[in-house]
């Protein structure tokens, strides 16, 4: 096994102020007997909610053994101790729920319950702080359910997957150096104090508190009223609000934006609305982030010779039957709902096709030849021009 980890991607992560990490696996398809390998990586999020990854591997399997190895050398890169606050996800757990309140998370769970009395009892059995924005605390300066960040790295990689090992590893450096690239020609169009996902955000946000009212308690709460008998207590003191958004997102909801509202009408010292915003969205931290380049190297052939006394030789090459598989291999949950999608298709055009063909039965048919109702022209007996 051969681990890889950039030390300018690792600069990045720690300015970029979010200790959220995914983990996931791919597989080689190289038509090497023996070493099919899989890529372990780690990716992180950057400032403006992108793909940010760090760190990969090679291995032989994807297995227990492998991922101790793997997280073991990632927390010696990060100077992780027991104690820290990294958080990461997996797509071993794919079910989530998107209720921010524990009221809410308990209404829905009784609608599971009524629904699907099976599911509820499995998902009783985990503990909600691993898979519930309910039940997630502020730290990791995320939201996110879905381990997508991973699903977009390995599609990055299908076209160096298929190669030597070798020949795979720099597809990938390659493939980081130039999307640093990308990433600054967006960056040096941006204008701003905040990230394009952070700026997109805190405008939704209010043009939603124009809803809101505000009602200061004298201290440092007060109590926001909307439509729909939404009522919530933002405290700008701490910076949180009980619909939990401004502390799971670190941009202020629109509770807090109707409250920071109300300061300025009581003239009040508010100043600029992106200050109450985590710096993690700051344009500055994304630039940061970004300043800490991937080296270009020199070509093989100028690469030093080792001085291991053993010769590797390359493995065998074995030519499979047919066509090489470049798609990603499906797990048994989502081949159920490919399934369940297509089922429903079917009925639906079945349903569509009934709902069209409608039967010409008891209906009564004019001859458009000799106007004459109970025939059609085609069984018509009156002769040409009558």
């Amino acid at each position: 096994m051969g681990r890889y980890s950039l030390g300018p991607l690792k600069k990045g992560l720690k300015v970029g102020l979010r200790e959220f990490l995914g983990l996931d696996g791919a597989f080689m398809k190289g038509p090497f007997p023996g070493f099919p390998g899989q890529i372990l990586s780690a990716v992180g999020v950057d400032s403006n909610n992108g793909t940010y990854p760090l760190a990969y591997v090679v291995a032989e399997s994807e297995n227990t053994s492998s991922w101790k190895w793997f997280l073991q050398c990632l927390a010696e890169d990060l100077d992780l101790y027991s104690n820290s606050n990294f958080t990461f996800i997996s797509d071993m757990q794919k079910r989530c729920a998107t209720a921010t309140t524990i009221p809410e998370f308990e209404a829905v769970m009784v609608e599971l319950r009524n629904y699907d009395i099976e599911a509820y009892q499995w998902l009783l059995k985990i503990p909600p702080h691993h898979w519930a924005r309910s039940h997630f605390l502020g730290r990791a300066i995320s939201d996110m359910l879905l381990n997508n960040l991973c699903e977009v790295f390995n599609s990055k990689l299908v076209k160096g997957r298929d190669k030597p090992i070798i020949s795979c590893l720099e597809f990938i450096r390659e493939y980081l150096m130039k999307r640093v690239c990308n990433v600054m020609k967006v960056l040096n169009k941006c204008q701003g104090p905040l990230t394009p996902t952070g700026t997109r955000i805190l405008e939704a946000n209010t043009t939603l508190a124009s809803k809101y009212h505000a009602r200061w308690n004298g201290g440092q709460k007060y109590q926001v009223k909307g439509p729909w008998n939404d009522k919530h207590v933002v405290d700008m003191e701490k910076r949180v609000c009980s619909c939990r958004k401004w502390e799971l997102t670190v941009i202020p909801c629109k509770h807090a934006i109707a409250s920071l509202n109300e300061m300025a009408d009581n003239n009040e010292k508010v100043g600029e609305l992106y200050t109450y915003v985590h710096k993690v969205y700051w344009l500055d931290t994304w630039k940061e982030m970004y300043s800490f380049k991937v080296e270009p190297i020199k070509g093989r052939a100028m690469w030093p010779k080792s001085d291991c006394p053993t010769t590797l030789v390359p493995p065998p090459h074995n030519k499979a039957i047919g066509r090489p598989k470049k798609k990603r291999r499906i797990t048994a949950e989502e081949r159920i709902e490919i399934q369940q999608r297509k089922r429903q298709a079917n009925s639906q055009s079945q349903n569509d096709n009934e709902t069209q063909s409608l039967s010409r039965k008891f209906l009564t048919v004019t001859c458009s030849k000799c106007k004459q109702k109970g025939h059609n022209v085609r069984t018509c007996k009156a002769k040409d021009g009558n």
